[in-house]
C-alpha cells in the first residue's frame, strides 16, 4: 500500500515536471499563443519554472535521497542550462548570461568541496597518529575523527571510505585479529571468506580472458573494464581483511559491530530495549527496512541467533560512508552462548 502510494506520487511529480517542460517549450513555438511585444516577463517566468519549480519537482521525485542544498543547486544549474535550448535565442538574448552564472556557481561549490579535500589532507597525519593509539579500533575511530576534525560532508565520507579500503587492502597484513573475552567473531563458521576469494579468482580470470579480446574492439572500454576489475579485487581483499581484523567488540559502554567495509554500527548498551535469542530471533523478518543484519553470507541461508531492539533508531554506516538509521539489529555469531552471557552481564533488562 505504502509502495503503491509512493509510486503514484512519483508518477504525479514526473507528470508535472513533463508539463512544465512541454508548456515552456510550446509557449514560444505555437502561433496560437501570441507573444507580447516585451517578452522579458515571459522569459523570466520560464526561467523561474526551470530554475525553481522543475528542481523542486526533481527533488520531490528523488526525496528518498534526502534534500540537500547542493542537490537543489545542481538541479537548478541543469534547469538554467536547459533554458538555453528551450527558449529561442531571439527571446533569450537579454538573459544569455544566466546559464554561465549558474555554471560559475556550481564551479564555486566544486572548489569548496576540493577545499575540503585539502583540509582532509592537512589533518590526515594527526588523525592517523591518534588512530594508531586506538590500535584495532581504526575502522570506527578513523571515520569518527575525520568527521570531528574535518567535516561530515558526503564527499569526505566517500574519501574516508576509500582510504579505509586501501588501508585494509595494502597496509593491514602485519596486524592480527584481536582476541579475548570481549571479542566475538561472526565469520569463522561460514564460507564468507572463501566466497570472497572465489570472486577474486573469477574477476582475475575474466580480466585476463576478456581484456585482450575487448582491447581489439574498443581500447577505451577495455581500459575502463580493467580499472573496474582491479578496483573490485582491491575492494574484496580489503573486505576480507576488515572482516578478519574487526570482530564484534564489547566495549565498556557499547558494542562495536561490523561486517566488512559495507556495514558497521555502534550500539550503546542503554539503547537496547529488548533482546531476542535463538528460535525467537530466527523468526524475524530480515527484509524489513527497519532492521540491519550482521550475518555472514554462507552457502545456505543463515538465520540470526540474536536480535537487538533499540529504544531509539541508531545510525549505521554503509557502503561508501552512507548513513542510515535502524530500529533493530540481527546478529549471527560463532559463539552465541558466550556472547549472550557476556552481554547480559553488561546490561540489565526487565524480565519478559
Amino acid at each position: 500500500m505504502v509502495l503503491t502510494r509512493r509510486r503514484s506520487m512519483q508518477s504525479l511529480f514526473a507528470a508535472l515536471l513533463l508539463l512544465v517542460l512541454v508548456s515552456n517549450y510550446f509557449a514560444y513555438r505555437l502561433h496560437a499563443i501570441p507573444m507580447p511585444d516585451d517578452s522579458r516577463a515571459v522569459v523570466i517566468g520560464s526561467l523561474l519554472d526551470l530554475a525553481i519549480v522543475a528542481p523542486l519537482l526533481l527533488v520531490a521525485m528523488t526525496r528518498k535521497k534526502g534534500f540537500t542544498l547542493k542537490r537543489f543547486i545542481t538541479f537548478m544549474v541543469i534547469g538554467l542550462v536547459a533554458a538555453r535550448f528551450i527558449i529561442p535565442s531571439e527571446y533569450f538574448e537579454p538573459f544569455k548570461f544566466v546559464p554561465y552564472a549558474a555554471i560559475v556557481l556550481e564551479g564555486l561549490i566544486v572548489l569548496a568541496e576540493l577545499g575540503l579535500l585539502f583540509l582532509l589532507a592537512k589533518h590526515l597525519p594527526g588523525i592517523l597518529k591518534e588512530v594508531k593509539r586506538a590500535r584495532n579500533d581504526g575502522l570506527f575511530s578513523f571515520p569518527s575523527l575525520v568527521k570531528e576534525r574535518v567535516s561530515s560532508h558526503p564527499l569526505i565520507s566517500i574519501m574516508t571510505a576509500e582510504l579505509l579500503t586501501f588501508f585494509y587492502a595494502f597496509a593491514s597484513w602485519k596486524r592480527k585479529p584481536p582476541t579475548g573475552e570481549t571479542f566475538f567473531s561472526l565469520h569463522q563458521k561460514t564460507s564468507m571468506l572463501a566466497f570472497h576469494i572465489m570472486l577474486i579468482h573469477a574477476i582475475v580470470i575474466e580480466t585476463i580472458g576478456i581484456h585482450w579480446w575487448l582491447h581489439g574492439k574498443s581500447v577505451i572500454l577495455s581500459i575502463v573494464l580493467l580499472i573496474l576489475n582491479v578496483y573490485s579485487v582491491i575492494y574484496f581483499i580489503a573486505d576480507i581483511q576488515t572482516v578478519r581484523l574487526n570482530p564484534l567488540a564489547m566495549k565498556d559502554d557499547r558494542l562495536q559491530i561490523s561486517l566488512g567495509l559495507g556495514k558497521r554500527m555502534e550500539i550503546p548498551y542503554d539503547a537496547i530495549k529488548k533482546i531476542e535469542w535463538f528460535e525467537e530471533a530466527a523468526q524475524c523478518n530480515l527484509k524489513s527496512k527497519r532492521i540491519i543484519d550482521f550475518i555472514a553470507k554462507d552457502m545456505e541461508e543463515a538465520k540470526p541467533n540474536c536480535v537487538l531492539h533499540f529504544r531509539r533508531p541508531l545510525q549505521a554506516t554503509l557502503f561508501m560512508g552512507m548513513e542510515k538509521k535502524y530500529d533493530l539489529a540481527a546478529i549471527r555469531l560463532d559463539e552465541p552462548d558466550r556472547f549472550r552471557l557476556a552481554l547480559e552481564q553488561k546490561i540489565s533488562l526487565p524480565k519478559p
